[in-house]
């Protein structure tokens, strides 16, 4: 199958499918953490562990399930994501204890990876023509976006009449629904003939010696750390930090009457400003160096959380952190991923960025765990907060050195 020479086509609508249902279900655990820490009595870590867990299987899983689609299929990688992704979520249903949701997180995050950016994005990248791939990118980033506006909202509303237990079966049937759609989504083989040629071990070679995949792989690591924080523990924090929604304001006017509420539609405005955000990320990724780009990106992060966490957290204040930070959100995916599949080609662009991902993950684990550990400890989550600030910093920097040019990048032996 050749590369299509139009923007839409039916592997970008099926892939933008995959990944909104897929992300609206992950951005929906953060709504949990109060509803099952209350009804167990357990500490905000052990449910924030579950998370963490999940979101470390997920890095770990990405490269795994890369080269599975490499190696046998992208429809029967996703296949195997979504089948372990609803297991995952309906073992949890029934799970009564830290350690059983923490074992089962194993399995969603699996389940994340197989239905995730690194096997979506890798179809959609070979489906698109050179001038389109960029925006592609962004586009189902972008949807990631879409899944996370609708995810914790829903979450929220379904949470209003049925118990959490039946909420996550709810979300398991409709990542089996996804199943429906593959057979619009065949992929295409590599186009270049160079590419057919090269082995895996050659291309990961490839990467591993040059300098700049480490440097990518080291800045990822914030952007990780500051999403997995702030979508598994920013509900909590704004429900219980937040300053009074008051009677007759605007938020009150149309129906955010609770911290709680606001907690969820935060969430929701992150999704919401990405769209807009990782689109003309995708735009200027075609326009502009991509190291350049991305160490902005990083750099507005830092900014961001820094003002946000100096400043006493009133609701405006949160709608304004979650619409400057939601621009920013994922907008570091069409450029990362761009630049992967730039320096190395398309053959091997799951397994590579899957990688790349791992660190990603590292970073969110870590993001997701302190969050409850130092929630326990000291009572707040101003620690972590600076040091997101700090790594956001150090990516921002580490981007810079990058060489952006494909003729730099080491030869395989």
């Amino acid at each position: 199958m050749q590369q299509s020479p139009r923007l839409m086509n039916p592997i970008l609508i099926v892939a933008c499918i995959i990944i909104t249902v897929s992300f609206a279900v992950r951005a929906s655990f953060g709504v949990f953490q109060i509803p099952i820490a209350e009804e167990f009595g357990w500490l905000r870590t052990d449910f924030s562990m579950a998370i963490a867990i999940q979101n470390l299987a997920w890095g770990i899983g990405q490269p795994i399930f890369g080269a599975i689609a490499e190696k046998v299929g992208d429809r029967r990688a996703i296949v195997l994501g979504a089948l372990t992704y609803a297991a995952g979520m309906v073992l949890s249903a029934w799970s009564v204890t830290p350690f059983e949701h923490q074992m089962y997180a194993w399995l969603v995050g699996f389940g994340i990876a197989g239905t995730g950016f690194g096997v979506v994005l890798a179809v959609v990248g070979r489906a698109s023509s050179d001038e389109n791939r960029s925006m592609s990118l962004a586009i189902v980033t972008a949807a990631g976006s879409f899944g996370q506006v609708i995810g914790a909202p829903t979450a929220e509303r379904l949470l209003s009449f049925l118990p959490w237990q039946q909420v996550f079966i709810v979300f398991a049937i409709a990542i089996l629904a996804l199943l429906m759609t593959l057979p619009f989504m065949r992929a295409p083989e590599p186009i270049s003939k160079a590419e057919l040629q090269e082995s895996m071990g050659q291309i990961l070679g490839k990467a591993f010696r040059d300098p700049s995949y480490a440097l990518i792989f080291l800045g990822f690591f914030s952007c990780g750390y500051q999403l997995g924080f702030i979508t598994a523990h920013f509900p909590a924090f704004v429900t219980e930090m937040c300053g009074p929604i008051q009677p007759g304001g605007v938020l009150h006017s149309i129906g955010i009457t609770t911290t709680s509420a606001l907690g969820a539609v935060s969430i929701s405005l992150i999704g919401l400003a990405n769209i807009a955000g990782t689109l003309l990320a995708g735009w200027a990724g075609n326009h502009f160096p991509k190291k350049y780009l991305l160490a902005g990106v990083y750099t507005g992060r830092t900014l961001a959380a820094a003002l946000f966490i100096m400043f006493p957290i009133t609701p405006i204040s949160v709608v304004v952190f979650s619409l400057v930070m939601g621009s920013l959100w994922l907008a570091t995916v069409p450029l990362t991923s761009g630049l992967v599949a730039h320096l190395y080609g398309l053959r091997y662009m799951g397994t590579l960025y899957g990688i790349i991902f791992l660190s990603h993950q590292i970073g969110s684990f870590l993001g997701v765990w302190l969050g409850g550990r130092m929630y326990d400890q000291f009572g707040d989550y101003n620690m972590v907060w600076w040091i997101g600030v700090a790594i956001g910093a150090f990516s921002a920097i580490v981007h810079l050195p990058i060489r952006e040019d494909r003729s730099s990048a080491p030869l395989a032996a």
